[in-house]
């Protein structure tokens, strides 16, 4: 079971980048995934969450009519499209799953930025935003 998130590079600000985040072993039909970042010096930060199984979705503040987070299940792949991006968008992003389970909350948790013990978390891939 692994996620892998793609896309990360080197963007002036104002521009887009479309990170990845694709699983294996894993059906995201039956999962929520949540993008997280971290910077230098600051704690790690929610992004966005999605549900694979409703596509429900949910933003941090900070980036709220920027980013956009998709599922694409053919391709057990969540996305996330990051416009106007800001130097404060830079850092390293990883992808976070948990399985959704009638008899727990955790898949709840994670939309709420809390990631439980049982969750799967990819390595990272690093965006920075140069002004």
């Amino acid at each position: 079971v692994q996620l892998q998130a793609s896309g990360g590079g080197l963007v002036q600000a104002g521009g887009s980048l479309r990170l990845s985040c694709a699983a294996s072993g894993l059906n995201i039909d039956n999962y929520a995934i949540a993008w997280f970042r971290q910077a230098p010096g600051k704690t790690r930060e929610g992004v966005a969450w999605i549900s694979g199984s409703d596509g429900s979705t949910r933003y941090g503040d900070s980036v709220k009519g920027r980013f956009i987070i998709s599922s694409d299940n053919a391709k057990n792949t969540v996305n996330l499209q990051m416009n106007s991006l800001k130097s404060d968008d830079s850092g390293i992003y990883a992808c976070a799953a948990i399985e959704i389970r009638a008899s727990d909350g955790d898949h709840l948790l994670l939309r709420q930025w809390s990631v439980a013990a049982r969750a799967i978390v990819g390595q990272g891939t690093l965006v920075t935003v140069s002004s």
